[in-house]
């Protein structure tokens, strides 16, 4: 049943699904080839809303924890110079450890064993603005927190094992971590648009970020210029920018050993850890491994920082690798990687379109309806998104982008009171339309729902009622 699709039919029908997905939110790039034959390499929706730039295969797009590829091979690169071995322990590159983190090793670094926690802190202090931390006070913070798990006990995916791992490689190589990427990596790959802040960016093409479609934030790089670093919540582990095409150029390096040796490359897709109980996928080196739809070995990764979403899928037997990043990350476009990948090993599988996220949903909504068409958009969502409205978030979310836009305001108040009539015991709710009925200059009503959250023991409410009372 699961003969193959011939290339045309294969891109006819990728190239509908994602087409006819962009009147609902859809914006991001897809590249697949297979037995090095290109079948499809092509943009979807906006990279920049304000000047109408296209998503296309050059587009700049975050690739998020994909970054962690790079780190492994970066590591085994080095092993290969016999400058580090996969079983040196941690106190052999750091002085002073806890007597807890001394024996960790490279290897269980690499593979998330070492029982780190996932971070000490955000990537991201809010929206649209990085985080700061010093070199010395993140891995100061990071030696100092308690261990999950005995080191080499069990899976635990850990960011800041691999924030490590970016270290181990700047102190070995004598080189910053972007530089020793760029050096042994991107440029014998020919990748010229990969990185933080080395290559010289085409500007034209760095796609903003649109989370869920309704929050729009800068390209990640624009973030770095304004910083004039990448600190460690994301160096090593996440963060790296790249194009459709320098990821197939990455394809093609790690595929024909131009980066790394056959026996190295072994050592990066070898299946190391079970993830789960069921021990359905495995760990390697920056990869999962697993068998999939077909039963066939498939290395694949995902990489997101809410806004922007990333998706490296690789079947060596089939000689199959799809590569998808999206600008505009919701649930309902997060997985499409794993839907191209179906509609070419099955053919006879039919993708359900793309639909719209909720709160992208809404947002049209309320930009096309006044609010007294507020319980026509509830029953709406219940017939509409039944399994996406099962709480208050998406109508709190919606509501407080608006308050921060400073647009729509009394949608914004319709939101929160339909909020609180859904959910009357929730104080965070009651928080939200006080500061909807504040933003519509209704000061009593928005007293009165501040009270109820602190009655309801949201103890920030507390401050805004006192700020308002003196007014």
């Amino acid at each position: 049943a699961q003969e193959e699709l011939n290339s045309n039919d294969t891109f006819t029908k990728i190239d509908n699904y994602l087409s006819n997905g962009t009147a609902n939110s859809f914006s991001g790039a897809i590249l697949v080839i297979k037995e090095d034959e290109l079948i499809i390499n092509k943009g979807y929706g906006l990279a920049n809303k304000d000047n109408k730039t296209l998503n296309n295969p050059n587009t700049v797009f975050d690739i998020g924890s994909n970054t962690k590829q790079f780190t492994s091979t970066a590591i085994l690169k080095l092993v290969e110079q016999q400058k580090v071995k996969l079983t040196d322990p941690l106190n052999k590159y750091f002085t002073e450890l806890p007597v807890d983190k001394q024996n960790i090793t490279i290897h269980q670094l690499l593979t998330h064993t070492a029982g780190l926690s996932e971070s000490i802190g955000s990537d991201y202090s809010s929206f649209g603005k990085l985080s700061e931390i010093s070199q010395k006070d993140f891995f100061e913070k990071l030696f100092t927190s308690k261990l999950l798990s005995e080191p080499g006990e069990k899976y635990s995916y850990s960011n800041t094992g691999y924030s490590l791992l970016g270290r181990i490689i700047e102190l070995v190589s004598g080189q910053s971590y972007e530089t020793f990427l760029n050096e042994h990596l991107f440029s014998p790959a020919g990748m010229l648009q990969t990185g933080y802040l080395l290559p010289e960016w085409d500007t034209k093409q760095l796609s903003r970020g649109y989370n869920r479609n309704i929050i729009e934030t800068e390209s990640t790089i624009t973030l770095y210029k304004k910083a004039g670093n990448v600190n460690w919540h994301l160096k090593g582990n996440g963060g790296i920018n790249s194009t459709q095409n320098d990821m197939l150029l990455w394809y093609k390096a790690l595929k024909t050993n131009i980066i790394l040796t056959q026996e190295s490359f072994k050592k990066l897709t070898t299946p190391y850890i079970a993830m789960n109980s069921k021990k359905t996928h495995s760990y390697g080196y920056g990869w999962i491994v697993n068998n999939s739809i077909s039963n066939t070995l498939r290395l694949s990764h995902n990489g997101s920082n809410g806004t922007f979403s990333h998706t490296i899928i690789w079947y060596p037997k089939e000689d199959l690798y799809i590569v998808y990043s999206t600008n505009a990350n919701s649930t309902k476009v997060e997985s499409i990687a794993y839907v191209v990948a179906k509609i070419i090993l099955d053919k006879n599988y039919s993708p359900k379109p793309i639909k719209n996220n909720v709160y992208s949903f809404v947002m049209d909504y309320i930009k096309q309806h006044s609010t007294d068409k507020s319980t026509e958009l509830l029953t709406l969502l219940q017939d509409n998104y039944a399994d996406d409205f099962t709480n208050s978030r998406a109508l709190n979310t919606v509501g407080n982008l608006l308050l921060r836009l400073n647009d729509n305001l009394d949608w914004a108040l319709e939101l929160f009171k339909m909020n609180v009539q859904l959910y009357a015991d929730d104080g965070n709710l009651w928080d939200s339309l006080g500061d909807g009925y504040k933003a519509n200059n209704l000061k009593e009503n928005a007293k009165n729902s501040y009270q109820k959250a602190i009655e309801l023991g949201y103890k920030d409410s507390q401050k805004k009622l006192t700020e308002l009372i003196k007014k």
